[in-house]
């Protein structure tokens, strides 16, 4: 089965691109939004002397938890701009939001009263990142406050309260800046903004990465075989990432014969396509951002007195047994969850029975049920394996060879997913444009006649 990629290329011609307007817009406004969002990465935080905040970060780069915090805010942390905790609180408050909805019965029934459910969900989800967005901001000033640079100098030029507040303040009005930016996208251009948010911070960082890992190399830290080899691994990851995304288990399913009026319509033959991976790339980004929740305050303590927040950051570390196993298992668990929240089996089964559809040798209703989730939960099975390795192999060869943090499984992940995402979804509104076009030319053809 040809990806949308693929058909994008087959029947992509400049013609019908040029007279698609509407992509156009979507395109422009997709890239302007991003552009805006990469500026603010520049707009420093109040009260902060970048030449000791360079010499700081400069001591704690190749920690691991430092440079994954980096690397989801794309160099904003580094240069503590205004969205230095980017659109992690929102992701973080997400997860609690759906965790609630399934556990709560008062959520549960918000959720399935439509629009006007989703909204309200969506508001208490603002809410929640609000709440996230102010502790996590206090804990971001009050690590800035003890963080000394090699000089011994902080790089808070007045530390108190004042300047907690005003951080605080500053990265919520970030934060919301980048939710709201983010829906804009989803709403008004191309792709999921959310996604494409993380995706750009984390491509602007790729090509220093590269020039540090080739900088290691003329160093003579990493032999140039081990560069090719890091090279040739992150092709196969690539090509292993696109090929387990569009691997589908697809189950037959058949319409016996129907009479409409005085027509009798010949049965029909279906499939009900389901993905190995039917979560996408949610569990590696929620599993990241709950593993960066408790270690944040740990990472910027480090060299204080509080001796078990500095135990805390290094056994967090990427690369860490504890660390591995914890993300591993949050791969899993939220491998499963979403899953079970984008497919529910009942109601593909009561939606099968409705239309009179079947499974060859599954009896409708209830067995329909029970055999969907007996696949789905194989292939979910398989699905979370493939983005534990995808994921941990490269954090391994990161914590044993210092690569840059960039060149992660996580990352590669989240480049190929969105990227393709956002291909089919420029490939949608092109066919819909060209359907446009050809229903357009079908009246004028008839009212001539």
């Amino acid at each position: 089965m040809a990806s949308a990629a693929e058909q994008l290329a087959a029947n992509f011609n400049f013609g019908s691109f040029k007279k698609a307007d509407e992509l156009k817009k979507r395109i422009w406004f997709t890239l302007g939004a991003l552009i805006v969002y990469r500026l603010c990465t520049y707009v420093p935080l109040p009260g902060i002397d970048p030449v000791i905040l360079s010499d700081i970060f400069g001591q704690l780069q190749g920690s691991g938890l430092v440079d994954m915090l980096n690397m989801f805010s794309g160099g904003a942390l580094e240069r503590m701009s205004i969205i230095a905790l980017n659109i992690m609180p929102y992701i973080s408050a997400s997860i609690i939001m759906q965790l609630l909805t399934s556990m709560s019965p008062t959520l549960g029934a918000l959720k399935k009263e439509g629009e006007s459910g989703r909204k309200k969900i969506n508001q208490y989800t603002r809410y929640g990142t609000v709440l996230l967005t102010a502790v996590q901001g206090y804990g971001l000033a009050v690590g800035l406050e003890a963080m000394t640079a090699s000089s011994g100098m902080s790089a808070v030029i007045d530390p108190g309260m004042f300047f907690r507040t005003t951080t605080v303040i500053t990265l919520i009005g970030g934060t919301m800046f980048l939710m709201w930016l983010g829906e804009q996208v989803t709403s008004r251009g191309v792709g999921n903004g959310i996604s494409l948010i993380i995706f750009a911070g984390i491509v602007a960082e790729l090509p220093r990465a590269l020039v540090q890992t080739l900088e290691l190399g003329s160093t003579g830290t990493l032999s140039p075989m081990i560069i090719m080899g890091l090279l040739a691994l992150a092709i196969a990851l690539i090509y292993g990432i696109v090929y387990m995304e569009r691997a589908q288990r697809r189950l037959l399913v058949q319409y016996p014969k129907r009479q409409v009026g005085n027509k009798m319509f010949q049965g029909d033959t279906s499939h009900l396509p389901l993905k190995l991976n039917t979560a996408g790339v949610i569990p590696p980004i929620f599993a990241s951002s709950l593993l960066v929740m408790p270690a944040t305050v740990a990472s910027f303590q480090q060299g204080t007195s509080v001796g078990f927040l500095a135990d805390m950051a290094a056994v967090l570390g990427p690369g860490q047994p504890l660390y591995i196993a914890l993300y591993v298992a949050g791969i899993v668990f939220f491998a499963f969850f979403y899953t079970a929240i984008v497919f529910n089996p009942e109601e593909t089964a009561d939606n099968l029975k409705k239309f009179g559809g079947f499974i060859p040798g599954i009896r409708p209703g209830e067995k329909t049920t029970e055999y969907l989730d007996y696949v789905l939960t194989r292939l979910t099975v398989v699905g979370a394996a493939y983005l534990s390795i995808v994921c941990i192999i490269p954090e391994l060869l990161i914590a044993n060879l210092s690569v840059p943090f960039y060149l992660g499984g996580t990352s590669l992940l989240i480049i190929v997913n969105v990227t393709m995402d956002t291909v089919g979804q420029i490939h949608s509104h092109l066919m819909a444009h060209q359907y446009e076009g050809l229903i357009k030319k079908s009246k004028l053809r008839g009212g001539r006649k």
